[in-house]
């Protein structure tokens, strides 16, 4: 890891090494504030904080582990105490304290960056997971592919191909930008993207920019000095140095004010970045995955969007296209959330019957898989494993006709026009609806034959495959 711009406090009463490690880890591109005192170290403390500690326990005014004590040192700081020979007692004093890390003097200067390294690792790995467990437990349980999005698998290949490429350069691979409507499942690929790729082993953090207050999304991403604000009472690292060596997902990213997009724009350009009060710059490498469900280009036309920033996130694009588009893979997808949420439950599964079919295919999921994931739960827990998904009913043709529904008498047409099509498999759907599935019943209670009704349900599918 790159230690380049980080800061250290060194607590060493020993002038001749304390100089000598100074000068070390200076050669690395640290910024070393040298004390030989503990009196001399809180003082520091008071006003700066660091993102290491190097101290020795045994000091002419007392011990450094009084500062862990007392918890003079930041949370945000990584601690890592130097011992004599024969102090190891003191040193698991230490760690049972919070430090990170002990070294027994007598070592080499060449001990301290993979040192250094590891503990930083260690803590941002710490604040990851911290910021997981804050976050709501995830819905979504892997990604279901079938027919329809052999083309986003394609890019997605492409994608992979290209990072197994870079991650040998040691490049800070490109950002990924997932398009699609509410509930279609870029949270889930983008997950499947991460556990593919070369970053696999590093952490993983999701971040809905649409939950972030705008007070403090630049404060949760890069991080903050103490002081920096308010409520700022210790320095803490942000979500992108938490994801360092893996991968961060902001989900709906046009949700970001310009001055935080500015910041992220930096971050993807030069591959620091600085903390909300700070003043230097801390080298990351992580990968972007940023979704939307909006059109960036309308955005940036729309002056909601940088457009300098639509062009760092779209080297890598995937759109995934809404349920409705996906044709027949509808009822592959829901027999694969059928034996999910069976299991969770641990209700038997089931088949989906030809009334339940139907319905899905007639459906059209404004909602997307989040909407059909409800509706299967919905249907094992409260119609007895029917499967028949009569929630589909009331959200279609159940509720009382309102002024702009054409069943209400007082209907009139809109300026841009009226789907008849629509509006035939509404009524196709109703009929059905009300014969629980049976084709020729609903084709006698339309008037028409039997074919026609299956000609409809065969043309609603085919058009939904051709997208």
């Amino acid at each position: 890891m790159n230690l380049a711009g980080a800061s250290l406090l060194l607590l060493e009463d020993e002038t001749l090494l304390r100089k000598r490690l100074a000068a070390h880890l200076q050669k690395l591109g640290v910024e070393v504030t040298a004390v030989g005192s503990l009196a001399e170290a809180r003082r520091v403390l008071l006003d700066l904080s660091f993102d290491f500690a190097l101290l020795d326990v045994h000091l002419p005014d007392g011990r450094s582990l009084s500062l862990l004590q007392d918890k003079a040192i930041s949370a945000h700081t990584v601690p890592i105490i130097m011992t004599a020979e024969g102090g190891v007692s003191g040193a698991v004093e230490a760690m049972r304290l919070g430090a990170a890390d002990y070294l027994v003097k007598p070592f080499d200067p060449d001990e301290l960056a993979p040192r250094l390294a590891r503990a930083r690792r260690d803590r941002q790995t710490q604040r990851g997971d911290q910021f997981r467990k804050q976050q709501e437990a995830a819905t979504a349980v892997g990604f279901f592919f079938g027919g329809s999005l052999a083309g986003v698998r394609t890019q997605l290949d492409k994608i992979l191909a290209a990072d197994a490429r870079l991650a040998s350069t040691g490049a800070m691979l490109p950002p990924v930008l997932i398009e699609g409507e509410t509930g279609t499942g870029k949270t889930s690929l983008a997950r499947w993207l991460h556990r593919r790729g070369p970053r696999a082993d590093g952490p993983w953090i999701e971040v809905n920019c649409s939950a972030l207050p705008e007070s403090l999304a630049e404060s949760e991403l890069f991080g903050h000095e103490r002081g920096a604000f308010t409520d700022a009472k210790e320095a803490r690292i942000g979500l992108l140095e938490a994801a360092e060596g893996g991968s961060l997902f902001l989900d709906e990213v046009p949700s970001l004010s310009p001055a935080v997009q500015i910041k992220l724009l930096k971050v993807i350009e030069d591959r620091t970045i600085r903390r909300v009060g700070g003043n230097r710059m801390v080298p990351i490498d992580v990968r972007l995955i940023a979704a939307t469900n909006v059109d960036l280009r309308q955005a940036v036309a729309s002056g909601k969007f940088r457009e300098d920033l639509l062009h760092r996130l779209d080297l890598f694009r995937v759109r995934i296209p809404p349920l409705r588009e996906r044709g027949e893979d509808v009822i592959a997808l829901a027999e694969v959330l059928v034996g999910q949420v069976a299991q969770r439950y641990g209700l038997p599964a089931g088949e989906i019957p030809d009334a339940g079919r139907t319905r899905l295919l007639m459906h059209r999921w404004p909602g997307n898989v989040r909407e059909l994931a409800h509706e299967i739960e919905r249907s094992l827990v409260f119609d007895d494993d029917k499967l028949v998904f009569t929630g589909l009913v009331r959200t279609t043709v159940g509720a009382s006709p309102s002024g702009e529904d054409w069943l209400n008498p007082n209907f009139q047409f809109k300026p841009e026009g009226f789907s008849l099509e629509a509006a035939i498999d509404r009524l196709v759907n109703q009929a059905l609806t009300q014969s629980e599935g049976n084709v020729s019943a609903a084709a006698r209670l339309l008037g028409v034959s039997r074919d026609s009704v299956r000609y409809r349900l065969k043309t609603e599918g085919k058009g939904a495959e051709t997208q």
